[in-house]
């Protein structure tokens, strides 16, 4: 096809392909641990961090990477402060991310509005071929987390008080996945957009969960959907021009629609 002739739709597929197998994972414990606001949270918050790169002149990638960082270990300190009203902490990083984020591009004046709406919106231009690799880098690390450390995120997950009297390190467990969700939202924000970088997290995972019961099985359909969601939305961005986040989201929601009618009407003929 000719879009594969172009070096940024080749790296933009990639990318894709990579982040379908670690978003599934992180987008699970998300939802079960009640906390899917959190990827919506970091986003506004990875946003202040590229705002902070075009202001001192560096990389916006690695100064959202340091940000994420900070914000990921404030977020388990607000979680634990807050214990009662876990999604207090959450409301207070996503407004506060956004207002720093708006101030630095005040800031900013000089600097171009047209490189931050592409963080804002998505574009597949913007794909580096150092970003896949970190992509990489970091789908590697979630899947030999996830391979190794599954039981026990499992405990923590569904009863974490059994998991701090088994003596498992619930804090540094949370800040690490914090972490890592925060990490990948930083580094695929340039493809999907700051506004709907959750949903590549979120919803594959969700609409899962309407079909399948078990733990692998959620996941492993969540990187079907998630294939099929990212690549088809890559392809209809690129031939209409459509921002590739709001395809790709509004792909998902079709998917979500389509199981949901499918599963009622099945429910209803059995």
């Amino acid at each position: 096809m000719e879009m594969f002739l172009y070096g940024f739709m080749q790296r933009a597929f990639q990318a894709s392909l990579l982040i379908s197998l670690a978003a599934p994972i992180l987008g699970l414990f998300l939802i079960l641990r009640r906390q899917s606001l959190m990827a919506d949270t970091l986003s506004h918050v990875s946003l202040a961090g590229v705002a902070l790169g075009f202001l001192l002149g560096v990389n916006p990638t690695l100064t959202t990477l340091l940000v994420v960082a900070i914000i990921a270990v404030l977020l388990e300190y607000l979680r634990l402060i807050y214990k009662t009203y876990s999604e207090v902490g959450i409301a207070m990083l996503m407004a506060g991310g956004m207002a720093v984020a708006l101030v630095l591009m005040s800031l900013n004046e000089g600097g171009s509005t047209v490189s931050i709406q592409q963080y804002l919106f998505g574009s597949i231009v913007t794909i580096t071929s150092l970003q896949v690799y970190m992509i990489a880098g970091l789908t590697s690390l979630i899947l030999l987390l996830y391979i190794f450390f599954r039981k026990p995120m499992y405990v923590l997950t569904f009863d974490e008080e059994a998991a701090f009297t088994s003596g498992l390190p619930i804090k540094w467990m949370s800040i690490l996945f914090n972490l890592l969700t925060g990490l990948t939202i930083a580094l695929i924000m340039p493809i999907l957009g700051a506004l709907l970088v959750s949903a590549i997290l979120i919803l594959p995972a969700a609409i899962s969960l309407r079909l399948s019961k078990s733990f692998t099985g959620v996941i492993l359909y969540g990187i079907g959907i998630s294939l099929i969601g990212m690549f088809s939305g890559l392809v209809v961005s690129y031939y209409y021009g459509t921002p590739p986040g709001a395809t790709i989201a509004l792909i998902f929601i079709g998917i979500f629609i389509f199981v949901t009618v499918f599963k009622q009407f099945a429910s209803k003929k059995a």
